[in-house]
């Protein structure tokens, strides 16, 4: 019961590695807030770990302040922010991603931590408490070609990451980061493609541990950082890859 007592919201939380993370916190006590743009999704994980769904664009202003003041409205605080919610554009030279798609994930994988920062970050300094977790990737690390800019936004979200930690530690709330290689969820067919055997073992071979990575793994990572157990842990962005970045 690591995070008996705590509150937490979990954007992307309605699948993939979001709904590792929501699991894996209310197994350990928790409050859960799952959010996520498919409302039957956010709605199926809460009920199934006795949390609270809700329906949120983290592209959005006006959604993603509406998501924190029902968040504040049931739980009365919030312990934990988990920026999950990510996209990415399918494989391509980067002069052929369409200025759509480039939006799309600058808006999803970028603007959101902005507007979670305007919408959660005045609790946390109020409180003089907080973690906060962005969900990067090993993309932003360790770049693979065709992916250019979904790569720059994740390692956007790992100099954010810490910048955030040096600028909140006087307020008592932590940041880091959690870097996953391509994993079981909705997102790694777009990462390769086509989703194929030969595919797959293209992936699988530049990875040493030789399998993908799962939302329990994350789950695992997320718990501790999120946890009392990493109180002098701030700014890192913690490769949870199985060998990928060496």
């Amino acid at each position: 019961m690591r995070l008996e007592g705590k509150t937490a919201i979990v954007t992307g939380g309605g699948s993939g590695f979001g709904a590792g993370i929501a699991r894996a916190f209310a197994a350990e006590g928790a409050r859960v807030m799952v959010a996520d743009i498919n409302a039957e999704a956010a709605r199926a994980v809460a009920a199934d770990i006795g949390g609270l769904g809700q329906v949120v664009d983290v592209s959005q202003d006006a959604s993603v302040r509406a998501m924190g003041e029902a968040a504040m409205a049931a739980f009365g605080k919030i312990d934990i922010l988990v920026n999950n919610a990510g996209v990415t554009h399918l494989p391509a030279p980067m002069e052929e991603v369409s200025e759509a798609d480039f939006d799309r994930v600058l808006a999803v994988n970028t603007k959101s931590v902005y507007l979670a920062a305007r919408h959660i970050v005045p609790r946390m300094k109020a409180a003089n408490a907080g973690a906060i977790l962005n969900v990067a990737s090993t993309a932003g690390l360790s770049p693979r070609p065709r992916l250019s800019w979904y790569n720059a936004s994740k390692g956007w979200m790992i100099t954010a990451t810490k910048s955030m930690a040096v600028e909140l530690a006087p307020f008592g709330v932590r940041v880091n980061a959690i870097c996953p290689v391509a994993g079981e969820t909705p997102l790694l067919k777009s990462f390769m493609g086509e989703d194929t055997p030969e595919m797959r073992a293209k992936f699988l071979a530049t990875i040493p541990i030789g399998r993908f990575s799962t939302p329990a793994d994350m789950g695992a990572a997320a718990l501790y950082l999120c946890s009392d157990e990493a109180s002098m842990v701030t700014g890192v962005a913690l490769e949870v890859d199985g060998g990928r970045c060496i």
